[in-house]
């Protein structure tokens, strides 16, 4: 495979060794950092090299721990689990919400204390830098669209992310890469990972969670319609009246990962309480393609975030995840509560972390609104099957 970035430029090696560490705050193996580069450079770099560079670069920027392990030479790569424990900022019912970076409070957390996750992450951290939220609060777009108004009603902003660069692809894969090896450690086997993705990133994420250690279980086809897509070259609509640059978006990929079983599954279920899906019913197992729409009217007055999901959506989602109807779901990126709101209405307990303060004041008061909505766990169109 081609290297995505040429590691053999000076001191190429050396950076993105310096990126894994501040991005992993915490000491780290000489396997973990080449597996780390491999997301990098897209190809795997002699163990001798990663040695060569981190020898070279001692003391100055790492630290030999001991034979094998290295951090960061100016502390700030010990665990976050020395530091004073995270509290929730706010609980309602059997959910807390947290004011913090996710992988801070994953390194404050026991080891397999979580039975799933359920998250729609930002899919290219560029459209929720404080820059692009800044434009997209204002109006401004960037890299918001900002749909027109129709029959009075104000529409949803959508991020566009045609707009990435390589190097923006790259940043998303090491992060989620990072990302899932926290997650990895808070998880208890059989645990699923549920994640929202995009159809233009969602092959970088799949690909570093799968690097990761998670096992891909496959995917979630949310159908709904979207504004995404199918429009005309842009300045020609004219000249090319019957062209569609891109396809039209009618359905959302839903990542569907889970951390490898202990024993058989029925070994598991017995043990964890995790490894499968909860049925809706004895004779309906749990489906992969799902209707939905976007959500709307009392939800989106609940809950003006962005990229809202609907409860009667996320209900069904936060159900299945675990199986037997016991255990802890976790959204490491919480946004506006919509996840803690599901869990609480179907009667889970469930913990929420998010980084910008903007929506966890959103989620404060949206959560015991979204949990509160009647009619919320199901989509009354006809069923596809």
């Amino acid at each position: 495979m081609a290297s995505m970035i040429d590691r053999h430029k000076p001191g190429h090696v050396r950076d993105a060794i310096l990126s894994f560490l501040q991005e992993c705050r915490r000491e780290a193996s000489l396997g973990e950092i080449r597996d780390a580069l491999a997301t990098w450079f897209g190809d795997r770099v002699p163990a001798s090299s990663v040695r060569s560079y981190l020898r070279l670069n001692t003391p100055e920027l790492f630290v030999r721990v001991k034979p094998g392990w290295y951090k960061l030479a100016d502390g700030e790569m010990n665990s976050d689990s020395t530091q004073r424990p995270l509290q929730p900022v706010f609980t309602y019912g059997r959910s807390s919400l947290y004011h913090a970076d996710c992988r801070q409070w994953f390194r404050q957390q026991p080891e397999q204390s979580i039975q799933a996750i359920v998250t729609d992450p930002p899919y290219g951290f560029v459209e929720y830098s404080p820059q692009e939220q800044r434009k997209m609060r204002e109006g401004k777009g960037g890299i918001w669209r900002i749909p027109p108004s129709f029959d009075g009603h104000e529409r949803s902003p959508l991020p566009r992310f045609t707009v990435l660069r390589k190097e923006d692809l790259q940043k998303i894969r090491v992060f989620f890469y990072i990302w899932a090896r926290e997650a990895l450690r808070v998880l208890v086997p059989g645990a699923h990972v549920v994640m929202a993705s995009n159809t233009l990133v969602s092959y970088v994420v799949s690909t570093a969670l799968a690097e990761a250690g998670l096992e891909r279980r496959g995917e979630i086809a949310r159908l709904v319609m979207t504004l995404r897509g199918g429009d005309r070259p842009k300045n020609a609509h004219a000249e090319f009246a019957e062209i569609s640059v891109m396809t039209r978006s009618m359905w959302e990929p839903w990542l569907i990962f889970r951390k490898p079983l202990e024993g058989r599954a029925q070994d598991n279920l017995r043990k964890w309480k995790t490894g499968g899906f909860r049925r809706p019913s004895l004779d309906k197992p749990f489906g992969d393609l799902i209707a939905s729409h976007p959500a709307r009217g009392k939800e989106r007055a609940a809950a003006p975030h962005p990229t809202l999901k609907p409860q009667a959506f996320l209900r069904q989602i936060v159900r299945a995840v675990l199986p037997l109807g016991e255990g802890v779901i976790a959204d490491p990126f919480a946004g506006s509560g919509s996840t803690l709101a599901a869990a609480e209405a179907v009667g889970y307990q469930s913990i929420g972390i998010e980084v910008d303060k903007f929506y966890v004041d959103m989620a404060v008061k949206a959560i015991p609104r979204l949990a509160a909505l009647d009619g919320a766990g199901r989509d009354d169109r006809p069923s596809l099957f």
